[in-house]
């Protein structure tokens, strides 16, 4: 019987990365890997990768991957490889106001395959507040807001930072969300989002303009989801840089 792909899938491995701080944070990676027409002795895939795997994670980035990517090809004898490895990134943040200083937690994952295009692939996943224009309009006082989720993903051209994504979309929302706040910080964010209502198609559309300005941004998609406060339901809006025309946004 022949096999269409073999691989791993859910392999937490340590990973290092590098941050545009100059330091080295330590992760760990979901990773999955799955070889397409494998040539040969099947059986042997695992115990190929995951040696393989632990001489590249310890300077994970978007330039390994296509390197990587060749090398489980050739040892295996495969037609393609696809590998993606999620991790969860964190990064310091200090309150607008108090200056206390938390540890922010967002989800990024890389993804690439040993074609020459597409090049590989970088996401991350942003919580933000978003507050309804529509709920402050009608209202006598207050607004109802929430929390939103924004998962950016990239094919950049060149080496691009975890932490310029990520910062790119927190200045898109009604107001940025943080691990720790205290009182006067807790006041200042509530009115920052009352006076910046946003709906999810807003953030969707903020966050492509600024991005239609990074030139070493390739392609990309936007996805916005608003866990609505008042509804069951969650609202939605997504972006791909493909269906843009010149004159979008």
């Amino acid at each position: 019987m022949t096999l269409q792909a073999v691989g791993i899938h859910q392999l937490s491995r340590p990973i290092s990365i590098r941050t545009k701080e100059g330091t080295i944070q330590q992760s760990i990676a979901t990773v999955d890997l799955h070889v397409h027409m494998v040539h040969g002795d099947k059986d042997s895939c695992i115990e190929q990768i995951i040696p393989l795997l632990g001489t590249y994670t310890e300077d994970l980035h978007v330039g390994i991957l296509p390197t990587l990517l060749r090398e489980v090809k050739q040892q295996l004898q495969a037609e393609e490889a696809r590998m993606s490895f999620t991790f969860p990134y964190f990064i310091q943040k200090v309150a607008p106001v108090s200056g206390t200083t938390s540890i922010m937690e967002y989800q990024c994952r890389i993804t690439g395959s040993s074609e020459p295009n597409p090049s590989p692939r970088l996401s991350v996943t942003v919580p933000l507040t978003t507050l309804c224009p529509c709920s402050k309009e009608i209202s006598e006082f207050g607004a109802h807001n929430q929390r939103a989720q924004v998962t950016l993903t990239v094919q950049p051209s060149g080496f691009i930072w975890l932490e310029d994504l990520i910062r790119l979309i927190e200045q898109c929302g009604s107001c940025e969300v943080y691990a720790l706040l205290k009182r006067p910080d807790e006041k200042f964010v509530t009115e920052k989002a009352y006076n910046t209502p946003m709906f999810v198609e807003d953030v969707a559309r903020k966050v492509t303009m600024e991005l239609r300005k990074r030139k070493e941004i390739d392609w990309f998609s936007v996805e916005v989801e608003s866990f609505e406060s008042i509804h069951k339901h969650s609202a939605y809006a997504y972006i791909d840089s493909k269906d843009l025309d010149s004159s979008c946004c």
